[in-house]
Formats: structure tokens, C-alpha cells, sequence
């Protein structure tokens, strides 16, 4: 995409469809689409997918960024904006998550800043039924297994025989 100017396929309910339909057709296996976080409405899109055949939802991908050299008033990327990922991404992706599990019948996977096992209980509660580490993994190649080992402890601590205990316990304030 990157490639092509940017475009991003997952912006577009339509072409969503489009795209599904076709993968469709060449597999039987199940399809998880990820979901970007550059849309008006996650909800619309996340719908979209589910109505084309997604078997789950993961969501976010990166969302654009830019960050300029105050010294030579260039960017600092070659292509001008790229993707930002990380901690500093996960409020907006716990609140899309948070969006999305309440209206999907299908599995949502909380992708987006996971640090630590904190961050994990946060997108579970938040409703994800499974999360994926990313950047994490790059800083401290054992964060998964730390996080693992974290949750378990959260949810021994808790008397909590499973993750699936705290999906989508939010509690919001009315």
C-alpha cells in the first residue's frame, strides 16, 4: 500500500466487500481482517467485514503520522507520513475496540501499544477476545511470555479461572 500513494483498503466499506468477496472465493479457511484506524467510523467499517465473511476482526493497524526535522524543514520519513504504532496508540485502540465488540458477533483481537500485561487486561476488558503483541516484541524479544505470565497472575489473583472471565467488563459510568 505504501506503493500505491498510501491507499488503504480497509477505508472503504465497498471495497471492503469487494476485496472479501474475492478472497472468498480462492479459500475456505477463515479470514481475520485487520482494521484500519484512519476511518470516520470504525463501527461502519468493522460491520462491513463482518457482513463480507470475516471470521474475526483485528484492529488497529498503524495510524498516520508525520514528524518534520525542525533543522532542515524535511520530514523525517522518506515517504513524508508513515505508520505510527506503539504505546502511544493504545487509548485509541482500546476505545475502537471498545466500539467494535459491541456490535460484532464475531471475535474482536485488540492490536496497539501492548506493553505489558496491564495493557492486555485493558483490551480484554475492553472486549477483545485475543490480543497480538507487536511493537513490544521488537524492544524486549520476551514480552509475550512476560505478559502471559502476567495475566495468569491477574487472573489467579482474582480467583478468575479464565481470560474469557474479564471480555468486555468495562464498566462504564452512566
Amino acid at each position: 500500500n505504501v506503493d500505491a500513494g498510501g491507499m488503504e483498503l480497509g477505508t472503504d466499506p465497498a471495497v471492503m466487500g469487494r476485496v472479501l468477496a474475492a478472497v472468498r472465493e480462492v479459500t475456505s479457511r477463515p479470514i481475520i481482517v485487520k482494521l484500519s484506524p484512519n476511518v470516520t467510523s470504525i463501527v461502519t467499517i468493522a460491520r462491513a467485514a463482518q457482513a463480507g465473511g470475516a471470521a474475526a476482526v483485528s484492529l488497529i493497524n498503524t495510524l498516520v503520522g508525520m514528524a518534520i526535522d525542525t533543522e532542515t524543514w524535511k520530514p523525517r520519513l522518506s515517504n513524508g507520513t508513515g505508520g505510527l504504532s506503539g504505546p502511544a496508540i493504545r487509548p485509541v485502540a482500546v476505545a475502537m475496540v471498545y466500539k467494535t465488540a459491541r456490535v460484532l458477533d464475531i471475535p474482536v483481537i485488540g492490536i496497539g501499544g501492548i506493553a505489558d500485561w496491564t495493557d492486555a487486561v485493558e483490551f480484554h476488558l475492553a472486549g477483545a477476545t485475543a490480543i497480538q503483541v507487536g511493537t513490544a516484541n521488537f524492544i524486549e524479544p520476551d514480552a509475550t511470555m512476560k505478559i502471559i505470565a502476567g495475566l495468569s497472575r491477574y487472573l489467579a489473583a482474582r480467583k478468575l479461572a479464565a481470560v474469557t472471565e474479564i471480555i468486555g467488563q468495562v464498566r462504564i459510568p452512566s
